[in-house]
């Protein structure tokens, strides 16, 4: 059977870049269980409501992501929201968590997808966003649209 080549997106975390500033991005493995991934290929996933916690152990988990369980599954499926376990080097997880410490910054999943037959999360350290941020941005977004629909439609005109 021949492996699995490039990535595929399976689920994404659009709110978390509208409430968050994001700084650093890591990409972290995730330890599932054989249902879950035969879900996940199936393209069933959420990560609304999800966030990133560090437990005094050091060991860095994702929480509240719903992957609903296998439909084909037996009696031994998993449960839909339970914790995930991330799997990163430890220098970046003490980086992580020095860099969470600080008042306003925290750790938010913004995507699951599979990279060569296997499943990687993408993290991100975020400051967040309050209420004028968010509208400035979506302000300054609305405006580039804008701008490039008005060159689109002069360069038609051009030709």
């Amino acid at each position: 059977m021949a492996k699995e080549q490039g990535t595929s997106l399976i689920a994404q975390n659009r709110r978390a870049r509208h409430d968050y500033e994001i700084e650093d991005r890591y990409e972290a493995g995730l330890a599932l269980t054989g249902t879950e991934v035969k879900s996940l290929r199936e393209g069933h996933a959420s990560l609304a409501e999800s966030f990133v916690s560090i437990d005094r152990r050091g060991e860095i988990w994702l929480e509240n992501a719903n992957i609903p369980e296998y439909l084909n599954g037996t009696w031994n499926n998993h449960a839909p929201k339970r914790k995930r376990k991330l799997l990163l080097h430890a220098a970046q997880i003490a980086k992580l968590a020095r860099r969470t410490e600080a008042k306003g910054y925290t750790i938010v999943p913004l995507s699951l997808y599979f990279k060569d037959g296997r499943v990687k999360a993408e993290i991100a350290v975020g400051r967040g966003r309050r209420e004028y941020d968010k509208r400035q941005a979506l302000r300054e977004e609305q405006d580039r649209r804008e701008a490039q629909r008005v060159m689109r439609y002069r360069n038609q005109r051009a030709n």
